[in-house]
């Protein structure tokens, strides 16, 4: 049975108000459905056609009691008619679905902006829970901002009368009211949404019912009430022509290591223990089989990187995925494979630490584990995307570096950019780098560590291949025969060679691009997630006629040729990061400049404020 839910009475004339971007959060219990809330607004805003960019927060906890501070489950999304590169500073309007979720985000609020709240959440219970001495809905407290109390809960089991479904499973759908409302304020269009509830809830119509009524109660209330005399229009961006998808940084990793395997005509296997913020590559690659990817759930991180390196081995592309305690466990495996020299792509999707730390939230604390966390000189590659978009690029350019060079490839992603969305342009296959490279088949010139002028890679022979049978393990080999060897001469000028094979990595990989003048006052250096919010810095700071630039690197290891003439052209040089200045110590020891570190390590990403001050400061000062 369909039921539609009509207006009380006549749309009233309302008030359209042309917006260029707007930030909303959506904040609730961990059970109220707030991140596929947050999804489903974002995926309506795509096909719209706005920029978009999203920051889901994760309570920390997974079974925090209901209502509780620790529970709070928070979806931000920033929407745009122009180029955007953050979901935002601070919400312009905030949907809190309970006291918690007020407590917890209504200072990020900006003043005067708009506060939707669940009022039917704020009984005594549950403010006692959120630790509130009295209301916040009639105690003055919430004056600086615009207050909307919304019954959602009594409006939302109404529309659910007459199906037969329980308090509880009644009171699942009322995110979906929310969800409507917020889709009349902003007139987006309800379409993409019904489509999903039909195609995820089809085998439950009574289910799907149930949202469905929700949904449309949500936009028919912000039609009919009296309470809101504005709606605000954003409109579509001007993209460059294309076909575009909404996509998350996980999404695009997962579909770049599958590119890759294409590009390369060889089969992928993965093989990883399950840890967040990566898990969703294990899932999504599972879904790949029919184009001939083979995953692997190992019992422990250690299995997961020595089964890696065994399907290298024997011929497939060998790639696991974790975060910095998964890489601590993989370490002396990667020094397997920077010993033996095989492609081998380890995924370190970085969340805050150390040890359990906060596994939820985001970190940039992994790179010096990425460069040094192994016994000996074990040198590898390492590559870091900036964007979600961009996850799908350094996939593949991950492996690109490790089929070439035949050699260990971090690829360094977090927990911001995993789970983060944004538009992403699909790219012509056909365009796409060529990364193939053959195997060695001819016994007569075979020879195990006799390697290529070029990039110093030794030759890929599979097991089994006539007259190619050669030593495999840790200990040191010998040049060219690789048989194991205790010579010191032979141990010296080999770990030359894998150091001087990853540096020559920098022969083949793009200059460092600046954003800006090519000299000036002031460099922002950046990599990773940081990308935009000093990206969206800059363009504030050079609208006001500063002379400063942006980079941006992709590349951390080795760096780009260019990297010293860039960085030697600006007075001072600024390196925001998620840590306490890892990238800064590198630059400062590698090419003695004076970099100065902006360091913030609360386990959420920078803010463009936070870029800005410290920017405003520098150029102030002698």
């Amino acid at each position: 049975m369909t039921t539609t839910i009509e207006p009380a009475h006549k749309e009233k004339d309302t008030e359209v108000q042309e917006l260029e971007r707007v930030t909303i959060r959506f904040a609730g219990d961990s059970g109220d459905g707030m991140q596929l809330t947050g999804t489903q607004f974002t995926r309506t805003t795509a096909v719209f056609g706005n920029d978009v960019s999203t920051f889901p927060d994760f309570p920390a906890e997974i079974r925090a009691p209901a209502g509780s501070l620790p529970g709070v489950s928070g979806f931000q999304v920033s929407f745009a008619s122009d180029d955007i590169h953050t979901p935002g500073d601070e919400p312009d309007v905030l949907v809190a679905m309970n006291p918690a979720a007020l407590k917890t985000n209504v200072m990020d609020l900006r003043p005067g902006g708009a506060l939707i709240v669940n009022k039917d959440a704020f009984s005594e219970t549950n403010l006692k829970k959120a630790a509130y001495t009295s209301n916040p809905l009639t105690d003055g407290s919430l004056k600086q901002w615009t207050l909307f109390e919304v019954p959602i809960g009594t409006l939302n089991a109404r529309s659910a009368e007459g199906l037969g479904l329980n308090a509880k499973q009644v009171d699942l759908s009322k995110n979906f009211f929310a969800l409507g409302l917020m889709f009349w304020l902003y007139e987006r269009s309800m379409d993409t949404t019904l489509k999903w509830i039909d195609d995820r809830f089809g085998k439950n119509p009574t289910v799907a019912e149930a949202n469905r009524r929700a949904l449309k109660a949500g936009y028919a209330y912000g039609e009919t009430t009296e309470m809101f005399h504005t709606h605000y229009r954003v409109a579509p961006a001007r993209l460059a022509p294309g076909r575009y998808r909404n996509i998350t940084g996980n999404e695009a990793t997962a579909l770049g290591f599958l590119a890759a395997s294409k590009l390369a005509n060889r089969t992928l296997f993965y093989a990883s223990y399950p840890i967040t913020p990566a898990s969703d590559i294990l899932h999504q690659l599972s879904t790949y089989k029919n184009f001939g990817v083979k995953t692997f759930q190992a019992e422990d991180e250690i299995a997961a990187i020595g089964a890696a390196i065994g399907a290298s081995f024997g011929g497939a592309m060998g790639l696991t995925a974790t975060a910095g305690p998964g890489v601590a466990l993989k370490s002396e495996g990667i020094n397997l494979a920077v010993m033996v020299e095989l492609p081998v792509v380890i995924a370190d999707i970085q969340r805050a630490g150390p040890s359990t730390g906060m596994p939820t939230k985001t970190e940039q604390t992994d790179l010096l584990q990425a460069m040094y966390g192994r016994n000996g000189e074990s040198p590898v590659a390492i590559v870091a995307p900036a964007t979600p978009a961009e996850c799908f690029d350094y996939a593949i350019e991950a492996w690109r570096l490790a089929l070439k060079y035949m050699v260990p490839v971090f690829y360094l992603s977090d927990a911001f950019l995993a789970t983060g969305a944004e538009p992403w342009a699909v790219p012509d296959a056909s365009k796409l780098p060529e990364i193939s490279v053959g195997n060695h088949t001819d016994a007569a010139t075979f020879k195990p560590y006799q390697r290529d002028p070029e990039t110093l890679a030794r030759p890929w022979a599979v097991p089994g291949t006539p007259g190619l049978e050669h030593r495999i393990g840790g200990l040191e080999k010998a040049d060219i025969t690789g048989n194991v060897s205790y010579d010191p001469e032979n141990h010296h000028k080999m770990t030359l060679l894998r150091a001087e094979k990853v540096q020559r990595i920098a022969n083949d990989i793009p200059d460092l691009e600046v954003q800006g003048p090519s000299e000036g006052d002031l460099l922002i250096l950046g990599w990773g997630s940081t990308y935009g919010a000093i990206r969206s810095a800059i363009e504030k700071l050079q609208a006001r006629g500063e002379s400063v630039a942006h980079a941006h690197l992709r590349h951390l290891n080795p760096f780009p040729r260019n990297t010293e003439q860039v960085i030697r052209s600006y007075r001072k040089v600024l390196i925001p990061e998620m840590n306490l200045g890892q990238l800064s110590m590198l630059i400062r020891a590698k090419y003695l400049v004076d970099a100065v570190g902006l360091n913030k390590v609360r386990g959420k990403p920078f803010r463009i404020s936070d870029v800005l001050e410290r920017a405003e400061e520098l150029l102030r000062s002698e």
